[in-house]
Formats: C-alpha cells, structure tokens, sequence
C-alpha cells in the first residue's frame, strides 16, 4: 500500500474548498501524514488603485486565511503547515509547491462547474489533474 507522509491541500477560500477537510484529517490521521495547506493569490489592481496597496492586503488577506486553517487544524493535533504564493495561475501554484515541498498526495474540492461553466471558467482542478505527478484525490462539491 503507498504511503502519503506530505499532504497538500490548496485552498481559495471558499467554503466548497474547505469541504476537503474533513476527508484530509482522515486520511492525515490514517497515514500519520503532515498537511501543507496552501493559498494561490493574486492582486487584481483596477485603473487608478494603488498597485502596492492591493498587494499587501491581498498578501495579509491570504496570509491569515491559511494561519487560521493551520491553527484550526493544530487544535485537532495534526501537523500541519502554511504557504500563500503570489501567483495568478493557481494550478501552477500548486504544482510548483509540490515539486518544492516533495509532496505525496494533493487532496482538494472541485466546484463541478458543468460543461459550460468549464468551457467559459477553466478548472483549476483539471488543470492540476492533467499535469501533476503527484496523485490527486479531488471531491466534488454541489453547486
């Protein structure tokens, strides 16, 4: 049976990315496993706002977002660590992290957008699934 020590959930901070959580702290506890959780961000800046300005609230903003899921995750005695990473392709965000971290098993949800939501949005998880090298265990959320 393999064995996953290092368990990657990227999060965006949604409550359907949040829905994985439950199945990692299983799996985390089953193969006394550490959790890397991880938040792809990017600044958006719009005509006349300040560039630096945006950035350091989207960097504070996502910051405290994945310290809080640590801590939260902490109180339940799993070993768990935090990233954020300044990157507007989330699927290379997180390809990159597991490459860098020598990650075993990325574990996240998908929102299930459907056919034409896909087509218009693109999927992040279908991206990560496509190329990654690591195995991904993705659950699908209702929309």
């Amino acid at each position: 049976m393999r064995q996953y020590k290092k368990i990657l959930v990227p999060l965006d901070g949604s409550q359907i990315g949040e829905a994985i959580l439950p199945e990692v702290e299983t799996l985390a506890r089953a193969f006394n496993a550490s959790i890397s959780i991880m938040r792809a961000y990017h600044a958006y800046v719009f005509p006349g706002v300040d560039a630096t300005d945006a950035q350091v609230a989207a960097t504070r903003e996502a910051e405290e977002y994945v310290k809080g899921i640590e801590e939260r995750l902490k109180s339940k005695n799993l070993d768990v660590d935090s990233h954020t990473r300044y990157e507007a392709d989330a699927a290379k965000a997180i390809l990159d992290h597991c490459a860098q971290y020598h990650i075993d098993l990325i574990m996240m949800s998908t929102h299930g957008h459907g056919a034409i939501g896909h087509w218009l949005l693109g999927s992040v998880a279908e991206k990560v699934v496509h190329h990654a090298t690591t195995p991904v265990f993705l659950l699908r959320t209702p929309k």
